[in-house]
């Protein structure tokens, strides 16, 4: 990471885009991404919160691992527009120095899984340390907005910034690279301002590491969706389907597929990313038009881990969590302590009524 401007272009799947590397004042990567090279002096930025070690503690029971980062107590909690850590102008002091930029994705000031040698010691009940990234990703300079209001340039853009932190994490030895957003104060959002995340994993998550398993066992996706004749289909861009899977877990739950296989967004064609491009900001208005309100949900590409598994089929999940207006669906006792779901709308009532919005 280099300071200053250092714009370097990237050859993407869709579109050639820039991207401008900048060494925060307490050493945080910053990377600016843009159709056109991007300059300008840097103003007045925040400094990193703590280096506070995390760790990661395994359930013997459950062969699952949990992360624990204490630090994150003290993270920024729904500040006021005035004080928007991610927003460019008003006077505040910000993440981004930069007082006009496309998109940008920086070092989470208040990571979870941080790169390098754990400063101090682990404890006697730790399974190891809790390396990796956590990473920003903010989609406009703009303080309010969506998926489906920022316009399909800024959603190729995302994409294109995405494949480039996919392959940066994957030459960087991750075992799993989860890029994600969560939207609304029901699912946790603290910051308003419209972005996402990116985790980057030193493990396979286990239910990912089950899809894993599943796909190099034979299961395919994409007959599955062919055989299902439309039925769950909501929409579709090009080579690229929207649809509700009948197994759905969650009320209007929604994924994202290419029809031929894919690993992830950095092996689809140009063509599919634009037509997933285009569905992402699809689906949101749909969602949003459900119940007359801005859907609450979380969302998250699904590719495969390190990158390399050929059989692996990349998709982009939507969970929403309101099964009706001003209901939202909560995760009750059985289901928490069984994974057994009880889904209140069957996947084929929500693809018909999300197909006709």
């Amino acid at each position: 990471m280099t300071s200053g401007v250092s714009n370097i272009l990237l050859k993407g799947r869709a579109r050639d885009v820039y991207r401008r590397d900048h060494a925060k004042a307490d050493g945080r990567g910053l990377r600016v991404y843009g159709y056109g090279p991007h300059t300008g002096a840097p103003g007045e930025e925040l400094l990193a919160a703590s280096s506070d070690q995390s760790e990661l503690r395994r359930d013997p029971l459950r062969g699952t691992v949990s992360l624990y980062a204490p630090h994150r107590q003290a993270r920024t909690f729904n500040p006021s527009a005035a004080q928007d850590p991610l927003a460019p102008a008003g006077g505040a002091v910000t993440e981004i120095p930069f007082t006009d930029f496309e998109l940008a994705i920086f070092d989470n000031r208040f990571p979870g899984l941080k790169p390098g040698v754990p400063a101090g010691a682990l404890t006697d009940w730790a399974d190891g340390a809790a390396t990796g990234r956590c990473e920003v990703v903010v989609y406009t300079s703009a303080p309010e907005g969506s998926l489906d209001t920022i316009g399909q340039d800024r959603r190729v853009l995302l994409l294109e910034a995405l494949i480039d932190r996919y392959r940066a994490l994957h030459a960087d030895g991750a075992a799993y690279v989860m890029p994600f957003e969560n939207r609304g104060e029901q699912v946790g959002v603290t910051l308003p301002h419209p972005h996402g995340q990116i985790y980057s994993f030193p493990f396979v998550p286990a239910p990912q590491a089950a899809a894993a398993k599943a796909f190099a066992n034979g299961y395919d996706l994409t007959s599955d969706h062919a055989r299902w004749g439309g039925r769950f289909d909501i929409a579709s861009a090009g080579d690229v389907s929207a649809f509700c899977p009948p197994f759905s877990r969650f009320p209007y739950e929604t994924w994202i597929m290419p029809r031929q296989r894919r690993a992830g967004p950095w092996a689809m064609a140009a063509e599919e990313i634009e037509a997933l491009a285009e569905l992402l900001g699809d689906l949101p208005r749909r969602l949003d038009a459900l119940f007359g309100a801005p859907m609450p949900y979380m969302m998250s590409l699904q590719a495969a881990p390190g990158g390399a598994a050929k059989d692996f089929q990349f998709t982009v999940q939507f969970y929403p969590i309101l099964r009706d207006a001003g209901r939202l669906k909560f995760l009750a006792g059985v289901e928490q302590f069984t994974g057994v779901f009880t889904v209140d709308v069957v996947p084929e009532a929500a693809a018909e009524r999300l197909r006709a919005l």
